[in-house]
Parts: structure tokens; C-alpha cells; sequence
């Protein structure tokens, strides 16, 4: 793969190493002509300056970045918190950037990586799609942290992962549902593409109902519209009521995380439902507002400030030469509050 420097784009225009540093830097003593000339062999080569020179006066230049795909998601804010806590205690500056849905990101970690003097790298969230050939492209030490699951053919070697195991936690929520006499349980899931962790949560629903004798009714499954945030409040808002249209019965409501499940809570009580009167109504996470819902929602809490400060510590172990690559998998906890009654 080429990846050409600043020189490379210099003999390819014709001009110096010092035209091409004014053109990027805007500097107005360049011919416009030359200028755009420059930017567009940038552009069509896909050169990175390489800011390292900037970031010299950095201490030491010990920075990790921290790449967050599905930021709307609450359940990322402490998890962020306290990995920035734990880069502080060891001197480190944290690179926070948000990842779109529809970014490939290890191309944006390649990117930063390139651009920025790193040591190493931090995905939350997302889905894990990426051929081994791709990861090794990395030349820092990374953990995916509450990702998706990994395909088979990629080598445990090649990265490290921290994460619960979705799938069986998920199953034991509509397990808890079923147990206490609901057979109509709808699901809201988000992003229910392949090896995303709402895939995976889905898969654990479908478990559960089939491993109870429970036909799956499709038309109980409502997915999360694309064009907003997929774990947003907003989202499970919109959703719910996309369900509450369709006019099909069911008495409980399980959304794949406790964001989409609060914005499900307002749908409920505007079309008139009492909750868990009428419906229940769990999530999945573990976020400190559902506490403070009315009625206080019944969740699958994830250990988050554990898996916060053992993604950083296993990260760090690895730049510092501790310790290979690692996969740590939790268990979840059932808590069960206020916003869910037997049937």
C-alpha cells in the first residue's frame, strides 16, 4: 500500500518540500495555481501530514486515543470518565474522538495514528467487521472495549477484547420477563447488523423465547431508525411508537439498552400505558439514571468502571511489554427495580 510522505507529494507537483508545507498551512506566499495543484495530488494520493513535529513540546508525547462509536449512548460517559482518570495517574493525554456510524474504525485509527504521536488506542463500542490483514495495518498497541463479537478466522493474537458476553446476558433478561409469566415480550434493538452487539443481544432474546417454547412473532422485533443516533433516547422514543402503531399485543418490552428504554417509557406514557402496570419494561447497561426513573428501571447492569480501568490497564500493560494480547469477558447483573411485575 503506498502511503506517500510530503516529498512524494513534492516531486509529484514539480515544487519543493516547502511549497507543499506552505500549501497545507494555507500560507498566503504561494501561487494559487501551485496551491491547488498540491491540494489536489493530497487529496488524490491520500497523503496525512504527519503532525508529530506539533506535538514535540507534548510531555514525553504519551497520548492514547480513545475512539467512541455510539456516543449518544450514556453508557459510554463513565466508561470515558474514568479511562481518562486512569491515563491521568499515569501521565498520559487521552485523544477522545468520535467515530460516525457509518466510519470504518480502524481506517479513522489508522488516520489518528498517522497523525498524532499515540501509543496506543482504545475503540468503545461498535461492531467488529475488520480482516485481520486490516488490524495488523495498526502499528500501536489496541483493545476493542464492549465491542461486538470477533469472527473466528481472525487470530486471538491480534488484538485484545473486554466485554460481557451480550448474547447470554441478553437471554437471561428475557428469561427473568418469561419467568414471570409474559409470553408477549417485544424487543427494541439497534443496530441489529452482523457481529454488532445489538445483533447479539437480539440473538439472546431469540434464545431465550425458542429455549422456552415461544414462537419468535416478527412483527414484535422493532429496529432502531438509522438516520439517528442507534442508542439514543430519541431513538427508542421513535421506535416505540413505531411498535405501539403496528397495533400487535404484548405486555412487556425489553429494549437492548437502558437509553433507548427511557425514551421507550415516554412513548408508553403518552399512548397511555402504566408501566409496569400495563407493560413491563427492562433495558440493558446499567446507567445510574435509570435509578432515578419513575418507576426505577429493572436492567442488566454491566460492570463498567471494572471494564473501564482493565481496558486501560490491560492497554498500558501492553505498551509497556506486561503482558500479550488478552480476552476478558464479565458477567452482568440482573437487578430488577420497579418497572417490572408478574403477569
Amino acid at each position: 500500500m503506498f502511503e506517500p510522505t510530503i516529498k512524494d507529494i513534492a516531486k509529484i507537483c514539480g515544487v519543493g518540500v516547502s511549497t507543499v508545507s506552505r500549501a497545507i498551512n494555507n500560507h498566503p506566499d504561494i501561487n494559487p495555481e501551485t496551491k491547488q495543484k498540491i491540494l489536489n495530488a493530497i487529496q488524490e494520493y491520500g497523503y496525512i501530514p504527519n503532525n508529530s513535529a506539533r506535538n514535540l513540546k507534548r510531555v514525553d508525547a504519551k497520548a492514547i486515543a480513545v475512539l467512541v462509536k455510539g456516543i449518544s449512548n450514556p453508557f459510554f460517559t463513565n466508561m470515558i470518565k474514568v479511562v481518562e482518570g486512569e491515563c491521568k495517574k499515569r501521565h498520559y493525554a487521552m485523544e477522545l474522538s468520535h467515530i460516525e456510524a457509518d466510519e470504518n474504525e480502524v481506517d479513522v485509527a489508522l488516520k489518528v495514528v498517522k497523525e498524532k504521536r499515540l501509543r496506543g488506542i482504545i475503540f468503545l463500542g461498535g461492531l467488529f467487521s475488520h480482516s485481520e490483514e486490516k488490524l495488523k495495518m495498526l502499528t500501536v498497541p489496541f483493545v476493542f472495549s464492549t465491542a461486538g463479537s470477533i469472527p473466528e478466522n481472525i487470530s486471538k493474537d491480534c488484538y485484545s477484547s473486554i466485554g460481557v458476553d451480550d448474547r447470554k446476558e441478553s437471554a437471561r433478561m428475557v428469561d427473568y420477563l418469561i419467568g414471570l409469566g409474559h409470553k408477549k415480550i417485544a424487543i427494541v434493538v439497534a443496530e441489529a447488523t452482523e457481529e454488532s452487539i445489538g445483533r447479539l443481544r437480539l440473538e439472546g432474546y431469540v434464545d431465550a423465547l425458542q429455549a422456552h417454547g415461544i414462537a419468535v412473532n416478527t412483527n414484535l422485533i422493532c429496529q432502531t431508525d438509522n438516520a439517528i443516533g442507534h442508542f439514543s433516547m430519541s431513538n427508542g422514543y421513535l421506535t416505540t411508537k413505531a411498535l405501539l402503531e403496528r397495533g400487535e399485543e404484548f405486555t412487556a418490552l425489553y429494549a437492548v439498552a437502558d437509553a433507548l428504554a427511557i425514551g421507550a417509557a415516554r412513548a408508553l406514557y403518552e399512548a397511555g400505558y402504566k408501566i409496569p402496570g400495563d407493560i413491563s419494561l427492562a433495558g440493558y447497561d446499567g446507567i445510574d439514571m435509570v435509578n432515578y426513573m419513575c418507576p426505577s428501571l429493572t436492567t442488566m447492569r454491566q460492570p463498567i468502571e471494572d471494564m473501564a480501568k482493565d481496558t486501560t490497564k490491560l492497554l498500558f500493560d501492553i505498551i509497556s511489554g506486561k503482558k500479550q494480547h488478552q480476552h476478558i469477558k464479565y458477567d452482568a447483573e440482573l437487578v430488577v427495580q420497579e418497572s417490572t411485575r408478574k403477569r
